[in-house]
């Protein structure tokens, strides 16, 4: 999912608004998981979980992979990355708010 339009944007925020999707990102930060390692770190229901990973794979942002019985989970840098460039911009603009601050703080009392 690319960040071309702001309702690209708007879909993948949304997505990421929900907090179990956040923490199952988290989780698969650090390498693939079978539903069930997340069921049990997570401490929800299967169907809880697999409802979450079905959105996040909707929204491109988890992939799966068949590994005998199990299926395996991974995060996928391309959409987040997308979203940073987005966010890029706004970035900039909050750095140079605080580098002003800085400046301000420096220069003390007047």
């Amino acid at each position: 999912m690319g960040m071309s339009t702001p309702a690209a944007a708007d879909d993948l925020i949304a997505v990421l608004a929900e907090p179990s999707r956040r923490r199952i990102l988290d989780l698969l930060k650090d390498g693939e998981r079978a539903v069930g390692e997340l069921v049990e770190e997570l401490g929800m229901s299967q169907p809880a979980v697999s409802k979450q990973l079905r959105a996040l794979r909707d929204a491109g942002l988890v992939s799966v992979r068949v590994d005998a019985q199990r299926r395996l989970y991974r995060i996928r840098a391309e959409p987040l990355a997308a979203l940073d460039a987005w966010l890029a911009p706004y970035r900039r603009l909050w750095e140079a708010s605080l580098d002003r601050l800085e400046r301000h703080l420096e220069e003390g009392p007047s």
